[in-house]
């Protein structure tokens, strides 16, 4: 009686085989690295394409800059960055590349006479500005007063962080700070020696602070 009862979809229910356990293991798997394969090749392809450099031929602009008391005019993609037109197009070096993203100051220089960090400023909004880069504070034989404090105090150890250092030093005279050494580490928070040298490059500012 039963067996007259069932209906079709019993039918095609009992003719389907069963997927067991092995089976199922090996359809999940096999579906997992498909939906796993696919996405990472996209995101590769998007990666690299991002990283690509522009094509030969690609639209720049022209930026007039006053470098360190010289009109210097140069051709640069619309996305260069001040540090990388310093220090690619001009060939100033003195400028340093640290940390590339603001946070460790090595790229100080002064724009219209205060100081910024130049890898996160675009070198075409300063268009006609007047730029003073490390090589424009003093040269041997004729250095500032700020960097031959640093070399009588030892304020420096791998030298890597040191233009940015002398850089803000050398604004920092000729903004809002009180008389403690506080006062000076407060202002040049922005600066990271990675070497630990600033206990000296403190005393290297004050003293000509003092001397001023």
């Amino acid at each position: 009686m039963s067996d007259e009862c069932e209906t079709s979809s019993d039918a095609e229910k009992r003719s389907q085989p069963s997927l067991g356990r092995r089976g199922f293991l090996k359809t999940a798997g096999t579906i997992g690295a498909a939906l796993a394969t696919t996405p990472l090749d996209v995101v590769t392809q998007e990666s690299a394409l991002a990283k690509a450099p522009a094509p030969p031929g690609a639209a720049t602009i022209a930026v007039t800059l006053r470098v360190n008391g010289e009109r210097r005019q140069v051709n640069v993609d619309p996305r260069t960055t001040l540090l990388d037109c310093l220090r690619e197009a001009l060939t100033l070096t003195g400028t340093k590349k640290g940390c590339d993203h603001g946070q460790c100051g090595a790229c100080t220089v002064h724009a219209n006479g205060r100081r910024i960090v130049s890898c996160l400023s675009l070198a075409a909004i300063h268009d006609g500005d007047e730029i003073t880069t490390i090589e424009g504070i003093g040269q041997p034989g004729a250095l500032h007063r700020m960097q031959e404090s640093f070399v009588a105090h030892d304020a420096y150890q791998c030298g890597y962080c040191t233009p940015g250092q002398i850089m803000s030093a050398v604004a920092l005279l000729k903004e809002p700070c009180g008389p403690n050494d506080d006062d000076v580490r407060e202002l040049m928070s922005g600066n990271i020696c990675r070497c630990g040298a600033y206990l000296n490059i403190v005393a290297a500012i004050q003293k000509v602070r003092r001397g001023a």
